[in-house]
């Protein structure tokens, strides 16, 4: 499958990753999660150029992930904040601290996720909408649609 290919996909994994999936996207998710809002935030937090930063801007903001709100009119400057689209990427985030909290760390957590209401540094689990236990990948089964076997039955017969 092309890059061009996975907006188009049967399978919204690949949507998503065409959506969100590169490295600036992601370092720019970071920063809005962690509280960061304006262009040069962004370009100090990240080290990413302008242009690219700018790029990346304006495909969340196309796609829905952020809005853009003016805060001063002269000179004309907008803050990005997510939409309810984008706080939804919100346990991705965290399930990528975490998995490099685990495996790509140096022992030190560089930042710790507080639980607000009862003010206790937390790791948040998946789990079960319906019975609500703590689920692992060895937990669960994938069912694909008839969209999405079909295309990876196309894609297997290339091969």
């Amino acid at each position: 499958m092309s890059r061009s290919e996975l907006s188009s996909s049967a399978c919204t994994i690949a949507r998503a990753v065409s959506a969100v999936g590169d490295e600036w996207t992601l370092m720019i998710l970071r920063e809005m999660f962690l509280g960061s809002r304006r262009f040069d935030d962004f370009l100090r937090q990240t080290g990413m150029s302008s242009h690219i930063l700018s790029q990346r801007l304006k495909k969340l903001t196309a796609q829905g992930v952020v809005c853009r709100d003016a805060y001063s009119q002269r000179p004309l400057r907008h803050e990005y904040r997510l939409t309810e689209m984008g706080r939804d990427l919100w346990p991705v985030i965290v399930a990528m601290k975490q998995w490099g909290d685990r495996w790509l760390g140096d022992g030190v957590t560089p930042v710790q996720i507080v639980h607000k209401d009862c003010g206790h540094v937390t790791h948040p689990r998946m789990t079960c909408s319906e019975c609500g236990e703590v689920m692992g990948a060895q937990d669960a089964e994938a069912h694909l649609s008839r969209s999405l076997d079909s295309a990876r039955r196309v894609s297997a017969d290339r091969d």
